[in-house]
C-alpha cells in the first residue's frame, strides 16, 4: 500500500452562514437523483421551512443545522430540535432529530452523535427522530413500501436507513401508517349503509370546503383539528401562526371538492381534508420552478389522479357518533366526481383504531409504514 495514501475522514460541523446552508438544503436533490420514487420537494419551501424569518415554528424552537463532510465534500445531513412547546406540552424532556441523510451507518453514527451532544447539553435526556420538523410537518421515516412515489408532504428515503439508525442505539417509539383508498368504484355497500343511517340519526349538516372563506374556515379546521389530537402521541398543537402558513402554502392547490366538513347548528364539529397529490406533478422538475420546471408544473396539474388525506377530526363531543363512515363516504363521493382515482390516508398512528379500523373496513390497504426512533441520551 502507498505510505501517502488515506482513508478520508469524516467531519461533522455545524452549518455556519449562507454558503453552509444552501448545501445543507441542497444535499438531497444531489443524493437521491437517481432513486426513480424520490419527489424532490420545491427547494423554496425547503429553505424557507428552516428559516427563521419565515417559519413560525422557530417562535417556540431552537434548531442546529449539521453537515458531514469528507474533503469539503457533503456527504450526509442532520438537524437537531429543541422545541419548546413540545417539552410544555409533554414534560418528556426529550430532543427531536430530523432532515437525516447519510451514506453509511458510520457517517450516520457521527452525524446522530452530533445531534444527541447538542440534545445533551441542552439538558434534554431523549433524542427522537427523524421528526421535519413536527408532527404537524413532514415526519417517520420509510420502512416499507419502497416501490411507489410518496404523496405530498410525505417523506421518501432508502431501506438502509433504518439499519443506520439502529446501529446507532435507536428504538421504535412509534409506526405510522399510509392507507391507500381507490376511488374508482363503488364504497362497500355496508359502509354506505352505515353511513346513510348515521346521516339520518345525528341530524348534522354537511358541506363542502368554503373556499371563499378560506382564512376563517382554516381557523375553525385548527381549532377542530387540536381538540380532536390533543390526546395523540407526540401530538404539539400548531400554534395559529404555523398553521395560517401551513393554510397558505396549501390554498394553491387546494380544491375544494376534496374537503367535507359536519356542522351542527353552524359550528363545525368535523372534518376530512384531502389536497390533490401534487407530487405527481413535481417529478423531474429538480425541485426548481424556473425556467422549465414550472411549465412541467402547469403541464402536469391535469393529469393529478389521486389525492392525500391530511387531515381527520372530530370534536370529541361528537366522536362517539362514529362518523367516520359518513365522512369518508362524502369523501368518496365528491372525489369520484371531481375524477380522483385514488386518496392515501396518512399518516395514522399505528395504534389509532377509531381511524384504521373505518379505514380498512372501506376497502383501504396499508401500503406504507414510517417509523419514529428514539434513545435515550442522558449521561
Amino acid at each position: 500500500m502507498d505510505n501517502n495514501s488515506r482513508v478520508p475522514s469524516i467531519s461533522v460541523r455545524p452549518v455556519d452562514g449562507r454558503v453552509d446552508f444552501a448545501r445543507f438544503i441542497n444535499h438531497p436533490y444531489e443524493r437521491h437523483r437517481h432513486d426513480p420514487h424520490w419527489v424532490p420537494p420545491l427547494r423554496w419551501g425547503e429553505r424557507e421551512r428552516l428559516m427563521p424569518r419565515k417559519n413560525p415554528f422557530f417562535e417556540h424552537a431552537e434548531v442546529a443545522l449539521f453537515l458531514a463532510v469528507i474533503d469539503d465534500r457533503v456527504v450526509g445531513r442532520i438537524a437537531a430540535i429543541d422545541d419548546r412547546l413540545h417539552l410544555h406540552t409533554h414534560r418528556d424532556n426529550t430532543a427531536l432529530f430530523g432532515f437525516f441523510e447519510a451514506p453509511d451507518a458510520g457517517t450516520a453514527a457521527a452525524l446522530l452523535n452530533a445531534a444527541e451532544q447538542w440534545a445533551r447539553q441542552r439538558g434534554r435526556e431523549r433524542l427522537r427522530g427523524p421528526i421535519n420538523p413536527t408532527l404537524n410537518d413532514n415526519a417517520g421515516l420509510l420502512i416499507d413500501g419502497f416501490d411507489s412515489d410518496p404523496m405530498i408532504l410525505m417523506p421518501h428515503n432508502p431501506p438502509e436507513y433504518a439499519r443506520f439508525i439502529e446501529a446507532a442505539g435507536y428504538r421504535k417509539a412509534k409506526d405510522l401508517f399510509a392507507w391507500l383508498y381507490c376511488v374508482d368504484r363503488e364504497p362497500p355497500a355496508t359502509i354506505a349503509r352505515l353511513a346513510e343511517r348515521l346521516r339520518e340519526r345525528v341530524g348534522l349538516t354537511i358541506r363542502p370546503f368554503n373556499i371563499a372563506e378560506f382564512s376563517r374556515e382554516a381557523a375553525r379546521l385548527r381549532e377542530l383539528y387540536t381538540a380532536a389530537w390533543e390526546n395523540n402521541w407526540g401530538f404539539t398543537a400548531p400554534t395559529a401562526a404555523e398553521f395560517a402558513r401551513l393554510a397558505q402554502e396549501m390554498k394553491p392547490i387546494f380544491d375544494p371538492r376534496i374537503a367535507v366538513c359536519a356542522e351542527d347548528g353552524g359550528r363545525m364539529v368535523a372534518c376530512v381534508v384531502a389536497v390533490p397529490d401534487v407530487n405527481q406533478a413535481l417529478k423531474g422538475t429538480g425541485g426548481t420552478l424556473f425556467p422549465t420546471g414550472l411549465v412541467r408544473l402547469l403541464r402536469r396539474r391535469r393529469y393529478i389522479t389521486q389525492a392525500r388525506v391530511l387531515l381527520v377530526g372530530i370534536d370529541p363531543q361528537y366522536r362517539l357518533l362514529g362518523l367516520y363512515p359518513l365522512l369518508m363516504l362524502e369523501l368518496h363521493r365528491q372525489a369520484l366526481a371531481a375524477g380522483y382515482r385514488h386518496l392515501e390516508f396518512s399518516w395514522t398512528l399505528e395504534d389509532n383504531r377509531d381511524v384504521n379500523g373505518p379505514a380498512e373496513q372501506a376497502g383501504a390497504r396499508r401500503y406504507k409504514t414510517y417509523r419514529i426512533y428514539e434513545k435515550a441520551i442522558a449521561s
